[in-house]
């Protein structure tokens, strides 16, 4: 798996400071003697406390040196601060005669975002000359444990980043093994790096003129990283680069999942933060930092990240550093998922070879837990499974159904079932090929079977949109999104034309859902009330970076324009009566001949429906592939963008499913 370069260990929070380095800034003023009533040495000291706050001393009056001279000592001795400065009080001022000063101040560091800053005293001595007061001791303003040659020093302490855990606290995304590849510039003489540098990175498959570039600026001593692996992987473009002069390999640790899929659009990315992350961050973030880009890593970022520390150290010339003051860092905080790591890792590995679009999704009904979420290749590391935006087809007709049950139909209600049937000027049909033997009047359940269109439009008078916006409420779909991560459960407009509610009945129209929203029906139907779907067990972070109504567009760019904007529906409960009917006719399609692959599962009975959606303008159109399904307490929905009827496309991955979670 490849990687993107950057560093082990995020280096987070660093609030931006009113002022920079050690002591000193601007101020244009001298010691002059005042001449208001109170001590004239008063205004003085605190004009040259201001001044080291400032970190510009050179209006400032000295004895043996000059003011100018002291600022360039100040900023020598701190330039490795990063920018920080402290801020220097008057604590008292002593006065031996009339002609001297001891002023007391202390010197507050704040290093870093904690409440803890480095604190500590000096003494400036001042001494009064024709009225005017200067300062004798311009060597120790900075430090006084400072020793001759040493320069202070600031250094980040990144913390430890929590980890991303599954069902069981089973840990997905943990620190795992990874090596660094690059050029050591101190290994290659200078006149031979930039075709060294070339040469790593045809190895390894990157940019060989940037990467070059990136050389060409480094320090003289530099590791240049070109590209992070997993260890134990990409053998053979390790062993060509290792035959480059000056390549290396630093073996490192870092914030991963399992595998480079696993889950990879919902768990995200941590990464270097962008030059507009820094920005934008109001000094949160600086260059070098490590930071969550994408998916749950950026969404809960402040819980992940922890608390960076600090150290102050007294850098020598030679030798090792003294730590002259020091703030622990403070570890992230695991976040706690709902994933199942076997059950993920099926999921992708019955996608892995859908060439479009794809989702797998899995709900335990009894709880709304999400146990997988799992988007194909073909959805180019888009969020399929719990952001994408589709017309459900057919498999809507499990709402459609709660609506008619709801006016008191039952699973053996006659409805006819038609060859096509007009509304308000446009021609529905039934799918290419319906079975003749189903058309006439039949029973619903086996409307529902074989997925009679006209059966259910021929009912858009009987259930207005209000009420099916309520069913699909009931089953889960247009509900606000308590997942604790950016998703969509989808969108049943009321307020609709006539057509667009014909259409909708038979999931087409303007509903729209998520493999998630989907999912979520199934396991209504299965726990016999409305499942709420989360997958952040607990005290989520609010998931307003995808609200319900955000439009979104799949890899491909099929997926409809954004949803009607819809106030959710209140989700009324289902009763034993309806959760019954429902069963019976979901149980229908499976029993029934509608769904053959699911007949024969093992784990005991299945129930499904499928669907087939139709969408662009080709003639003829092509069809998105839904089945729903539930097996005891586990509901799933599995979907692809551009497939054949449900039945043909989605439901032998659902079976496949069942059976190897039964094995």
């Amino acid at each position: 798996m490849q990687l993107t370069p950057g560093r082990a260990r995020p280096r987070p929070h660093h609030r931006t400071r009113a002022a920079a380095v050690v002591a000193v800034g601007l101020l244009a003023a001298t010691l002059t003697a005042c001449t208001d009533s109170g001590d004239p040495v008063q205004p003085a000291a605190e004009r040259l406390a201001a001044a080291l706050s400032a970190r510009n001393t050179d209006q400032i009056a000295f004895t043996g040196t000059t003011g100018t001279a002291v600022t360039k000592q100040l900023t020598t001795l701190s330039d490795r601060l990063g920018g920080l400065a402290p801020k220097v009080t008057v604590e008292k001022v002593d006065r031996p005669d009339d002609d001297a000063a001891n002023v007391a101040m202390n010197v507050t560091w704040d290093v870093d975002a904690s409440d803890r800053d480095w604190t500590y005293a000096v003494t400036a001595q001042l001494s009064r000359t024709d009225g005017h007061w200067s300062v004798t001791n311009g060597d120790g303003l900075i430090n006084p444990s400072l020793d001759p040659g040493e320069q202070l020093a600031l250094r980040r302490v990144a913390p430890e980043r929590g980890d991303i855990l599954g069902a069981g606290n089973a840990r997905i995304v943990t620190d795992r093994p990874v090596v660094r590849v690059g050029l050591d510039k101190a290994k290659v003489p200078a006149a031979q790096q930039d075709r060294a540098a070339r040469a790593i990175a045809a190895a390894v498959d990157i940019d060989a003129a940037g990467y070059a570039a990136t050389v060409k600026a480094a320090g003289a001593q530099a590791f240049v990283e070109a590209i992070t692996y997993r260890d134990g992987t990409h053998d053979a473009e390790r062993r060509e680069a290792a035959a480059v002069t000056g390549a290396v390999e630093v073996a490192d640790r870092i914030p991963l999942a399992p595998t480079s899929t696993f889950a990879r659009a919902v768990l995200g990315t941590v990464g270097p933060v962008t030059a507009e992350m820094v920005a934008q961050s109001g000094g949160r973030y600086r260059a070098g930092d490590v930071a969550g880009l994408s998916g749950l890593q950026a969404q809960y970022e402040d819980r992940l990240a922890g608390t960076p520390g600090a150290r102050v150290l007294a850098v020598p010339a030679t030798g090792d550093p003294r730590v002259l003051f020091e703030n622990q860092a403070q570890p992230g905080t695991d976040v706690r998922t709902t994933l199942d790591p076997t059950m993920q890792t099926l999921a992708e590995g019955l996608l892995a070879d859908q060439e479009p679009a794809s989702a797998l999704v899995a709900v335990k009904p009894s709880t709304g837990e999400i146990l997988a979420a799992a988007s194909g290749p073909g959805s180019k590391g888009y969020d399929t499974a719990l952001l994408g935006q589709y017309a459900p087809g057919s498999t809507f007709k499990v709402a459609t159904s709660l609506g008619l049950l709801r006016t008191g139909a039952t699973p053996s209600t006659t409805v006819p079932c038609t060859p096509s049937i007009t509304v308000d000027g446009r021609t529905f049909r039934n799918f290419p090929g319906y079975p003749a033997a189903a058309l006439g009047k039949v029973p619903l359940s086996t409307a529902i079977t074989f997925s009679c269109n006209t059966a259910f439009i021929a009912q858009h008078d009987r259930i207005d949109d209000a009420a099916l916006t309520s069913a699909a409420a009931s089953l889960g779909v247009g509900r606000p999104n308590e997942t604790g991560a950016a998703a969509f459960l989808g969108s049943v407009p009321t307020g609709v034309g006539t057509t667009d509610h014909a259409a909708s009945m038979i999931g087409q129209g303007k509903v729209l859902v998520s493999p998630l929203a989907a999912a979520t029906m199934a396991a209504s139907v299965a726990h016999g009330s409305t499942v709420t779907p989360r997958l952040i067990t607990e005290d989520p972070v609010s998931s307003s970076a995808a609200p319900s109504t955000q439009p979104t567009a799949s890899p491909s760019g099929t997926s409809p324009a954004s949803p009607t904007p819809t106030t959710p529906a209140p989700a009324t409960p289902l009763t034993a009566g309806e959760t019954a009917g429902l069963r019976t006719l979901m149980r229908s399609v499976v029993t029934g001949g509608g769904v053959d692959s699911l007949k024969d599962v093992p784990g005991g009975p299945v129930y499904a429906k499928t669907g087939t959606a139709e969408f662009g303008t080709a003639n003829p159109p092509e069809t998105h592939s839904w089945i729903i399904a539930y097996q005891g307490d586990l509901a799933v929905a599995v979907f692809v963008e551009k497939g054949d009827h449900g039945a043909v496309t989605s439901a032998p991955i659902a079976a496949r499913l069942f059976t190897d979670l039964a094995k």
